[in-house]
């Protein structure tokens, strides 16, 4: 026995010493960060090691050129040793520094920002980057993208998948949201609009400078920021403050129209609490463009349309609202995802004219089903699926919201009602997968969806008229 004690007593002392030289539980050692979050649809959209927390954005747009400086300051936690690590950003960096320490950085494309840290950056730990920049963002394309619309009236940053890297440092995928303050600086006399509440503004030498936050975590392509001459108007409606704002670019007529149509967001947004839940964050409203943009967006809290959108647009009002909960508070996962997005929205426009003496959602269905014959290109692209190039194909649309309502019509209304707030509770913030989603689908229901959802999401066939697939 005391032998026995002996040799356990020498086998814990060479343990010690093991352990306090590194043999044993060794951290691994810091290495680089990915240059892309892993998202095959677009390999080098945001970065690997870290996950951001907070943007703190500081942006000075000179009107006559459109030329813009800025400061953005990064706050990140480590997910593992980073050695360096990279942003996404196409204006031309002339200082970055970790810490408050100067680092070496460089380009190594037209997107991807390199930074090497004085030192290690050790998993866990929080740290900060300070990126400053200059450029002229408004002639600046990447591939068909060209996300920053410009000239000496207006200033817009705004595009999907991708707008963030045109007007600040960042982590561009949806799968890295963090809080944002935006501060735009400005010449007099105009404004500038950007997510969430107006926390303040400061004038100094003939330029003003207007600070906005408050609208919770968000992905980088749902920021956004606008300048130019408008027609604002703020108030609290349903208990929410709004606010609105039009463009005074396009004629009288059309700046009439926008403001009609925008007034209406405070109704809209409040039936959509009745079906979805509570609305996510601390402001609503929208902003009418002078750009002709061909489409409409659902930047965070504050939705972006294009100049002359009357109440003949009433259904995109209705679409982007319903993106701060399908796409805002709940991000995809990853972009092959987006029908979890656009397939929801869209049905929200047909839910509403269900609501409102238009035709019902299940009638729409099986109206839209039968327009369109088994060879149509329209059954030809994989919703679930639709690669990089048909993220906003018509049929992610039309057929997302088909989609949406068979599953209503397959599990029930109780249900159905059930799995979507269910669905928004849980990933609240977050992110899901269109396999997350089916999952749930399964245990709210009690059946097995998986040929309901191969029919629609996954297969180039058109459904087969059936009870299984809800169109009977």
């Amino acid at each position: 026995m005391i032998g026995r004690r002996m040799a356990a007593a020498a086998a814990a002392v060479v343990l010690a010493g093991s352990i306090a030289s590194g043999a044993v539980g060794q951290a691994p050692a810091p290495r680089p960060g990915a240059a892309g979050i892993g998202d095959p649809y677009f390999p080098k959209d945001g970065n690997g090691g870290y996950d951001v927390g907070h943007y703190d954005v500081r942006d000075t747009i000179r009107m006559s050129d459109q030329r813009l400086t800025g400061t953005t300051k990064v706050t990140a936690r480590a997910k593992h040793g980073l050695t360096r690590f990279n942003l996404d950003l196409v204006l031309r960096p002339t200082s970055v520094k970790v810490n408050g320490v100067k680092a070496r950085f460089r380009k190594t494309s037209q997107r991807e920002l390199q930074v090497t840290p004085a030192k290690p950056i050790a998993a866990g730990k929080t740290f900060t980057v300070s990126v400053k920049y200059t450029g002229y963002p408004g002639r600046i394309k990447w591939g068909d993208e060209q996300p920053f619309w410009a000239n000496s009236k207006e200033v817009l940053a705004l595009n999907e998948p991708h707008s963030g890297a045109w007007w600040f440092a960042a982590n561009e995928h949806p799968r890295d949201k963090a809080r944002f303050d935006v501060r735009i600086t400005a010449p007099n006399g105009r404004e500038v609009v950007s997510n969430g509440v107006l926390a303040g503004k400061r004038t100094a030498g003939g330029q003003t400078t207007w600070h906005w936050n408050g609208a919770g975590t968000m992905a980088t392509y749902a920021a956004f920021f606008a300048v130019g001459d408008y027609t604002m108007k703020s108030g609290t409606s349903h208990g929410r403050p709004y606010t609105i704002a039009v463009s005074q670019r396009p004629p009288k007529s059309q700046q009439d129209q926008s403001m009609t149509l925008l007034a209406k967001t405070p109704e809209v947004v409040q039936w959509l609490t009745t079906k979805l839940g509570p609305y996510p964050f601390r402001t609503t409203g929208g902003l009418a463009t002078g750009f002709n943009l061909g489409f409409a967006l659902e930047t965070q809290t504050r939705p972006v349309y294009p100049p002359g959108c009357g109440l003949f647009c009433f259904s995109v009002v209705v679409h982007e609202q319903a993106h701060q909960w399908f796409g805002d508070l709940v991000s995809v996962h990853g972009w092959r995802d987006i029908w979890l997005n656009e397939g929801f929205a869209t049905f929200m426009e047909k839910l509403y004219d269900e609501e409102h003496g238009g035709p019902t959602a299940q009638d729409w269905l099986l109206a839209t089903y039968d327009d369109f014959g088994s060879s149509a290109p329209f059954w030809d692209v994989k919703i679930g699926n639709p690669g990089a190039t048909k993220l906003f194909d018509i049929a992610v649309y039309d057929r997302g919201a088909m989609t949406v309502q068979a599953l209503r019509h397959r599990i029930g209304e109780d249900d159905f009602s059930d799995l979507i707030r269910t669905w928004l509770r849980n990933k609240r913030n977050g992110n899901g997968s269109v396999a997350n989603f089916r999952q749930l689908a399964e245990v709210v229901s009690g059946e097995q969806l998986g040929g309901f959802f191969n029919a629609w999401l996954l297969s180039t066939n058109k459904p087969a008229k059936t009870q299984a697939n809800g169109l009977l």
